[in-house]
């Protein structure tokens, strides 16, 4: 099982994007990104759009998602606009975004966002320790709810726990090495108060994921990972970062060739589920070859 100084090391292997990931706007932060073809919310799209459409298929009420690690709200503006990194880039990269102060930038967020259509009837939920992201989000109107804590360090507080009851689908796209196992179990029991949501986590090929799945497993969810398929999230920073990957996946007796010794991370699919859910729909009738 990795321990959370485990997960500390790998972590350190990973060029640090702290100083950005908390502004009061997205600009700095995606103008980085940019830089890296940052792009797992895009490769994860479709496999999201693929979970939210079976989940709506049976049932009545608003789908709620809860992202983990959603920061500015990217994955809300990408789900619910039907908008791709490159829409991202550009809007929070043009020439007028340049000068503007963050409360411009809100006020604009909140014009662009309210005039798209919103092809996925879903409420968003973002959870994130980023309380100016998380601030931004939910004033642009990206995130329906926002939830600040670090559950790594804090149990979640009694109006979270009632927020997460009502989640019906739990996505991410890179926070798990940030977020451990002492995430999850102080969130999970939040789930059987309401709904039994299903996990979708695209978790980078460099973190293990049998802590969270033990983890999962201890609440009743049967946790299954897409074979075969790997999803790109970003370029590397530079040499020596994908030199201390290379080296890391190699001590894990994870093979990089033809994978991240091509100049990438690369993620991998767990689809964590109820038993009765997988006995109903295997993994391969949602996701057909």
């Amino acid at each position: 099982m990795q321990d959370d100084t485990s997960f500390e090391n790998l972590n350190e292997v990973k060029a640090d994007m702290n100083h950005i990931y908390n502004q009061t706007d997205p600009r700095h932060y995606f103008r980085e990104l940019n830089k890296l073809d940052y792009a797992i919310p895009d490769t994860a799209k479709p496999i999201f759009q693929s979970l939210i459409g079976h989940l709506q298929r049976n049932q009545d009420d608003m789908l709620h998602v809860l992202d983990l690690g959603c920061s500015y709200g990217v994955n809300a503006a990408i789900l619910k606009h039907d908008l791709s990194m490159d829409d991202l880039y550009d809007h929070w990269g043009q020439a007028k975004m340049k000068g503007a102060t963050s409360d411009q930038v809100v006020a604009d967020d909140q014009r662009f966002f309210a005039d798209i259509d919103n092809p996925e009837e879903i409420m968003m939920i973002g959870l994130d320790q980023a309380e100016n992201a998380i601030e931004f989000g939910v004033e642009s109107g990206l995130l329906d709810e926002g939830i600040v804590a670090n559950l790594e360090t804090e149990p979640l507080s009694a109006t979270a726990r009632k927020t997460l009851g009502q989640v019906d689908l739990v996505i991410s796209t890179g926070c798990v090495g940030y977020l451990t196992q002492k995430s999850f179990d102080r969130f999970l029991p939040a789930f059987t108060e309401g709904s039994r949501p299903w996990l979708a986590n695209f978790v980078l090929r460099l973190f293990p994921f049998d802590a969270i799945e033990e983890s999962l497993g201890r609440w009743g969810y049967v946790t299954e990972k897409l074979e075969g398929e790997t999803f790109f999230q970003r370029e590397f920073v530079s040499d020596d970062e994908q030199e201390k990957v290379l080296e890391q996946l190699r001590d894990q007796g994870i093979d990089p060739t033809g994978k991240e010794d091509e100049g990438h991370f690369l993620a991998e699919l767990y689809l964590s589920r109820p038993m009765a859910d997988v006995d109903a729909m295997p993994l391969e009738r949602l996701f057909p070859a």
